[in-house]
């Protein structure tokens, strides 16, 4: 494909979400949920795996685009030599079914406009059968159907398996297309007025951003990445995935190409500190409930990540029809990293829990027993090796960070029982515990001649995981050993000014060939341990330069490449977008540590 990962702009509808490309074209909608297979998959392959283009007629990519107020309504405009044009594209919250509305609207002089439809189920490996119907085209391939309508009818015919229309607009014409998929085996569900249903989204999405209670420096970019983190949650349970994607690769050309369209649970502490800090109760509220629901039942099978409602089993699959985004293979489905051992989890889930009670989420009966199931299970396993917080494939290791996050469980545990000394738990056994990890980690954590944590016991990597050791509290921000580690880092993963997430690379290392870009969230953190060891103006140009990284509608994905200037890794990415919403929070003096 031509277009950039930064080209697309994303429009969702609190299920599922598609990328909307420069040139018209949507080249990614998994329907009905983020997880279920594309019906639009070129942004994996060519036009051939799905696509839907709607621009004018020997166009290239648009004039300009941009979210219409706090909303996740796209508009773009073309400025052609015969006139001047906009498309409108969203997606409306679900009734029944999941809708595309896409109008054109003539602005000025006239222009003509051309129209590809290629459906392709299964990720773009399925051609369905399509018939007309009551002015629709409907496209059907076993269990999906999807109907295509538009609003005046416009000359449409088939043509090379795929639905093409051509139309002309005029100053002040407007043409609607309608997209909606439902069940093959249910009947067509009802209607929706394109004009309606744009009237409500942008109704709907800035009475939502109305909510939020953040008023300091930055807030338009603040507002972008919450609104991206609302459209990544899957509305019916309150999970949020990771990226509306999989395997976009953070090597070009390489194999580091994963399924991000889960919930992990790396994210939960930091989403939940976000929410309830810009007001959002409700969604922190609902995440918590989510957490407690995935997390349930014997504590020996918790897992990293789960699917939107939960869902244990992820089964890692290759899907050898498409090429890959600029030929990066395999593109793959599902997460075996599902089954990984990564005991800073443990950490991360009674973390949450304590900020969610500390902020006067109302607790569930179950929850704090749940909490005493987990810490016990931690408290027997925390010695082992494990893969750690970024999921290497490589062999099992003692991370520090996973040792951190076991200290950070214990001392949640201690302060809730002293918060509330009614709960039933030992809290002398949880200091004990706490102790005893925090004397591990200082000693074979921490190099004395570099003066700096480490990767893993005994090894002379270093790791960005171990910039978030002052803000869990775990050590002061003046403690000469963070001061160091963060300048450690800042030294020998810093490339071209930002931060890569780990030294080691490698077959050997961690398990892949090839490397990757900057990881954004870790030069986010790089920023928030600099602002907390007293150097703002650093921290505080950082956060402008990762800033200046967000596309042209302010999404960001997993990665950069600071030489080829361009975004790398699954996209839109949560943990980048909480990233910089922490980051600008710290530096407005709302971020708390520990």
């Amino acid at each position: 494909m031509t277009q950039r990962i930064e080209d697309y702009a994303l429009i969702g509808d609190l299920q599922t979400a598609a990328l909307v490309g420069m040139n018209g074209s949507i080249d990614w909608l998994c329907l009905p949920r983020f997880d279920s297979a594309p019906c639009f998959a070129a942004l994996l392959g060519d036009e051939d795996n799905g696509h839907w283009q709607i621009a004018p007629t020997g166009a290239g990519n648009c004039t300009r685009r941009g979210y219409l107020g706090d909303s996740l309504v796209l508009e773009s405009v073309w400025e052609t030599r015969t006139g001047t044009v906009k498309i409108t594209d969203f997606m409306p919250q679900r009734d029944v079914a999941p809708d595309i509305v896409r109008i054109v609207e003539g602005v000025s002089g006239s222009v003509d406009m051309s129209a590809t439809l290629r459906l392709r189920f299964d990720f773009g490996s399925i051609v369905p059968w399509v018939r007309r119907s009551d002015g629709h085209r409907v496209a059907v391939a076993g269990p999906d159907s999807v109907w295509l309508r538009s609003e005046p009818e416009v000359k449409t015919w088939g043509q090379h398996f795929s639905t093409r229309s051509s139309f002309t607009v005029g100053e002040g014409e407007k043409v609607a297309f309608v997209l909606t998929w439902h069940p093959s085996h249910e009947p067509r569900p009802p209607l929706v007025d394109p004009y309606e249903s744009l009237r409500h989204s942008l109704e709907d999405w800035e009475s939502w951003a109305g909510h939020c209670q953040y008023k300091g420096p930055h807030r338009a970019a603040v507002m972008r990445s919450l609104i991206t983190l609302k459209a990544l949650t899957y509305g019916p349970t309150g999970g949020i995935v990771a990226a509306p994607t999989t395997s976009l690769p953070e090597d070009l050309g390489g194999v580091r190409n994963w399924d991000y369209r889960y919930c992990w649970l790396r994210d939960s502490t930091l989403v939940l500190g976000a929410l309830l800090s810009v007001g959002y109760q409700d969604e922190a509220a609902a995440w918590r409930d989510w957490l407690l629901r995935a997390v349930a039942g014997d504590p020996a099978d918790l897992q990293i990540m789960y699917g939107l409602a939960g869902e244990r089993r992820l089964p890692e699959t290759e899907l050898p029809w498409l090429s890959g985004y600029a030929d990066s293979t395999p593109v793959r489905a599902g997460n075996s990293a599902v089954d990984q051992l990564q005991l800073d989890v443990y950490g991360e889930v009674i973390d949450s829990l304590h900020v969610a009670r500390t902020a006067g989420i109302a607790a569930t009966p179950h929850a704090w027993n749940l909490e005493l199931s987990l810490l016990g299970f931690l408290e027997s396993k925390w010695r082992e090796p494990d893969e750690g917080l970024w999921e290497v494939r490589g062999p099992r290791r003692h991370f520090v960070h996973s040792k951190v996050m076991a200290w950070v469980a214990a001392d949640r545990a201690v302060r809730t029982l002293e918060a509330d000394p009614s709960l039933s738990g030992d809290a002398r056994r949880w200091r004990n515990m706490r102790d005893e990890v925090h004397r591990e980690v200082c000693e074979k954590g921490y190099d004395p001649v570099r003066n700096t944590f480490t990767q893993s016991y005994g090894s002379s990597e270093l790791d960005a995981a171990t910039l978030l050791i002052p803000r869990v509290g775990f050590l002061p921000p003046d403690d000469p050993r963070v001061i160091g580690t963060v300048d450690a880092v800042r030294t020998e993963l810093g490339h071209e000014g930002l931060v890569r997430r780990y030294t080691a690379q490698g077959p050997e290392l961690d398990g892949l060939p090839g490397g990757e870009g900057t990881f954004l969230v870790c030069s986010f953190w790089m920023a928030d341990a600099l602002h907390m060891t007293g150097r703002t103006e650093e921290a505080e140009e950082l956060f402008e330069r990762l800033l200046s990284l967000r596309n042209d509608v302010g999404l960001l994905a997993e990665e950069y490449d600071p030489v080829a200037g361009r975004q790398l890794g699954n996209y839109p990415q949560a943990f980048s977008h909480i990233g910089l919403v922490v980051t600008a929070l710290t530096l407005a003096g709302i971020g708390t540590a520990g």
